[in-house]
């Protein structure tokens, strides 16, 4: 019980502290509307599905063993980053309905859904978290390590989930609320967009697992 708490605590400090994946919820909630935002929410729980399943094969071993591919991963999800912020900067105000709906809410989902995937699943940084976290909580003397290392999966994408779920509809929330000013409109796309951009440019230059 100890240790299910050990590890609810660092998903919890993992997840809250700000990065791309919230940064993209609340910027999608707000400027795009809630249910792209949760589309973006689902992608993301994919993605962090992924990092699992690749955790527990063991392939994020392949960065230390193959530097070149961190490097790749690194550059590729760096300049997925950049290119959404500047995406974002050129982006106009966003259209309303006479419900007070965000156009854009009623598009399709798929564009949003794969945002979210790539945004987290292109990040190095966050296969890295999963091989180094849940190996902690596995512990042969309590069974098979496979049963394990999935119910610590399953814990994983769930408490992700759920808070990128209130991320989105706080920030489709605030987007409705917003929606009568386009000048507060643009202001949030250049913070939104220049906070891509420097999370892009921090993740092109993440150092290289020891």
């Amino acid at each position: 019980m100890a240790d299910m708490a050990m590890f609810l605590g660092a998903l919890l400090i993992v997840y809250v502290v700000p990065g791309p994946d919230m940064l993209l919820l609340l910027e999608t909630g707000m400027l795009r509307g809630r249910a792209q935002a949760l589309a973006v929410a689902v992608g993301l729980a994919i993605a962090r599905a992924a990092h699992v399943t690749l955790a527990a094969l063991g392939l994020a071993a392949l960065f230390k063993t193959h530097p070149w591919a961190f490097d790749v991963a690194r550059t590729v999800g760096g300049c997925y980053l950049v290119w959404l912020g500047i995406k974002l900067l050129r982006s106009g105000p966003v259209s309303y309905d006479v419900a007070g709906q965000a156009v854009a809410e009623r598009a399709g989902l798929g564009p949003a859904l794969l945002s979210g995937v790539l945004t987290n699943v292109l990040n190095p940084k966050a296969l890295l978290f999963c091989s180094v976290l849940l190996p902690q909580f596995v512990s042969p003397a309590l069974g098979p390590i496979g049963p394990q290392f999935a119910v610590l999966g399953v814990i994983l994408v769930s408490l992700g989930l759920a808070l990128d779920v209130l991320c989105a509809l706080a920030g489709g929330a605030v987007g409705r609320w917003m929606s009568a000013s386009p000048r507060a409109q643009k202001i949030q796309s250049r913070v939104f967009g220049l906070a891509l951009i420097g999370f892009g440019l921090r993740l092109t230059v993440a150092q290289r697992p020891a």
